[in-house]
């Protein structure tokens, strides 16, 4: 306990000196509290860093880090605390000593479903650097951290260093806006790699490895609906490996090494098979092969005979999350454009009625009566989904909210234009953050009704009608 926490942190202090320990602590601590206050941030880090300082020296008596701590977490404890607030907060500080102190160390926020974080212009970043350099690192370390949190920690580390690197030099550079470009242009590939590895890493705590696995494997098929499933699941199971391995990974290079390596997979089993996949393995960098797939749209839906259901047998079966990944798997290559809020409905639908009816006395039976009502249900569930989102992939975005209109006052002729501007707004809001590959999990799928529906689905809380 004591001995272990006080020895990781003053190993962490004597091998990166003060200042990059009080980096990572700024970092560390912004992800874990993405909704605090940049002042809440600041009071913690100052007391870690005095902490380390006074109790990490050589010599120092070795009571010095558990009193140090025990003053801190009294503080924490106290009315009128400057440390970020959790509404776990008083649960710890009922208990004494060390259980007080680990379970406020466990404390933290829920990270943040869009990110804040926007980068100023150059004029902007210049003139907050040269006011005070050092107020301007940590409030970007701070903002940037707490919007990608989700991102792997070395990713996040070599993001935010670089990125002050290129402000310190560029804005003391006699051409600022050629320095810029060059050195925005050098790390391109690592501020892309802390975006999508925040949204990936964001599935995958949301979802965790079995339902992340669908996730990737229905966008794959969305955008290559030729391929057959025996093709892209072993992809998917890839994928959801690496994820699994380097999100929480602290190793150095993880995600960008593991990424690359899957990424030399899918180019080599798909690039033969569709020219945009080819298009987006021709180049030498893996990684940016890699984002060229991800931010591939989806591929106009084939002509395919009708999906096979599988019996109620193999969906009880030892193979049976496997049968239903495949028929989840056929309905998204026949449906391209639903979005993963939707087809994460579906299937957690799916594993719930397996769970259920698998273990019930007559599994046919219970299967048979879920498969009617989920039948009845399944059809318009996705083709307003994949209408929605079919129409916001293809159209401007003001033709798709006049299509909106058009569509919501055939549907609802008494609605005034009051409540029809709304809900064209909500439904724009949903479908532009929520139909492009690798939305926010938590968020889109807050907006789309559980299923088997009432309504068929729900949009900014109105149902899709």
């Amino acid at each position: 306990g004591k001995a272990y926490v006080r020895d990781k942190v003053c190993q962490e202090f004597q091998a990166l000196g003060k200042e990059d320990f009080r980096t990572l602590t700024i970092i560390a601590n912004s992800r874990k509290f993405s909704n605090a206050t940049f002042e809440e941030i600041s009071h913690l880090v100052h007391e870690i860093v005095s902490l380390a300082e006074t109790c990490c020296v050589e010599g120092a008596d070795p009571s010095c880090y558990d009193a140090g701590s025990s003053a801190l977490s009294a503080k924490s404890c106290g009315g009128g605390s400057p440390f970020p607030a959790h509404p776990g907060t008083a649960g710890c500080c009922a208990q004494e000593g060390l259980e007080r102190k680990l379970c406020l160390a466990a404390l933290r926020h829920p990270p943040q479903q869009l990110p804040r974080y926007l980068q100023p212009s150059n004029e902007e970043l210049c003139q907050a650097f040269k006011k005070d350099p050092k107020d301007f690192a940590d409030r970007f370390l701070h903002e940037y951290a707490s919007s990608y949190g989700q991102a792997p920690l070395p990713v996040l580390l070599g993001s935010t260093r670089t990125f002050l690197s290129m402000v310190s030099t560029c804005c003391i550079s006699p051409a600022p806006t050629s320095c810029f470009l060059k050195e925005k242009l050098e790390r391109k590939t690592l501020s892309l790699l802390t975006l999508l590895s925040n949204r990936v890493c964001s599935r995958f705590t949301a979802y965790g490895k079995e339902k992340v696995t669908f996730s990737y494997l229905t966008s794959l098929a969305q955008k290559m609906p030729g391929a057959s499933f025996e093709d892209l699941f072993p992809l998917a199971e890839d994928a959801a490996e690496v994820f699994s391995q380097c999100c929480d990974s602290v190793a150095e290079d993880c995600m960008q090494k593991k990424l690359s390596e899957h990424t030399a997979k899918a180019c080599g089993a798909l690039l033969a098979r569709d020219e945009r996949f080819a298009d987006c393995c021709s180049g030498k960098n893996l990684m940016q092969s890699y984002f060229c797939i991800l931010a591939l749209p989806p591929a106009p839906a084939p002509r395919l005979p009708e999906v096979q259901k599988p019996t109620n047998e193999q969906l009880c079966g030892e193979e049976g999350a496997r049968h239903a990944k495949r028929y989840l798997f056929e309905l998204a290559r026949r449906h391209t454009t639903v979005p993963d809020a939707f087809l994460g409905k579906l299937y957690d639908a799916s594993e719930k009625v397996r769970v259920e009816c698998c273990s019930a006395k007559d599994a046919s039976a219970c299967l048979d009566s879920k498969r009617q009502q989920m039948g009845e249900e399944l059809s318009p569930f996705l083709e307003k989904a994949n209408q929605l989102c079919g129409q916001y992939t293809t159209l401007n975005f003001l033709d798709f909210k006049k299509r909106l209109r058009e569509s919501l006052m055939q549907t609802m002729p008494e609605a005034s234009p009051e409540l029809l501007g709304q809900l064209v707004e909500q439904r724009a809001d949903f479908a532009s953050t929520c139909c492009p590959p690798h939305s926010p999990p938590l968020y889109c799928a807050s907006k789309v009704k559980p299923w088997p529906p009432t309504a068929p689905c729900r949009a900014g809380g109105q149902p899709l009608r």
